[in-house]
């Protein structure tokens, strides 16, 4: 059973992983090479939908890995589980105080009603995205590395 546990949570947290680098180094190169109207209504409703997704999947992972954790406790790399658990939970507090008032804001937003500076708040949007990443993707890492 711990085996499955093990399973399902690498591949949550490596899905997950894998869609927020998608959004970092796909999907907002692509938005941006779009005139501003359409580059802020992609944003926009990008914003809306993964918005809605993504709070269920980062904490859908840290109650995965805590409960690996704890199921685990007696096996090698309960350690780095905790630490990836640690980093997810970083991940969320990033998301909760930097990425989502600026997501709120930009998920509401249409050509007629967007500010001056939109471009700035998405491009510091950006840089935060960039560095929880980075941080889930060592995550994933410590997860990864528990299994062997």
């Amino acid at each position: 059973m711990l085996a499955v546990l093990e399973v399902v949570t690498v591949v949550a947290v490596g899905l997950m992983v894998g869609v927020e680098f998608s959004v970092a180094f796909v999907m907002n190169r692509i938005f941006d090479a779009l005139p501003d109207d359409s580059d802020q209504m992609a944003r926009s409703h990008g914003g809306r939908m993964l918005g809605a997704l993504m709070p269920f999947w980062y904490i859908g992972s840290v109650v995965l890995c805590a409960i690996w954790a704890v199921a685990g406790r007696h096996h090698e790399g309960t350690g780095l589980v905790a630490a990836g658990a640690a980093l997810l939970i970083v991940s969320v507090i990033m998301s909760i105080l930097l990425l989502v008032p600026i997501n709120n804001q930009g998920k509401k937003w249409t050509p007629e009603t967007r500010p001056a500076d939109w471009k700035e708040q998405m491009n510091r949007w950006d840089r935060y995205h960039y560095v929880r990443v980075a941080v889930i993707v060592a995550a994933f890492t410590l997860l990864v590395t528990a299994l062997v």
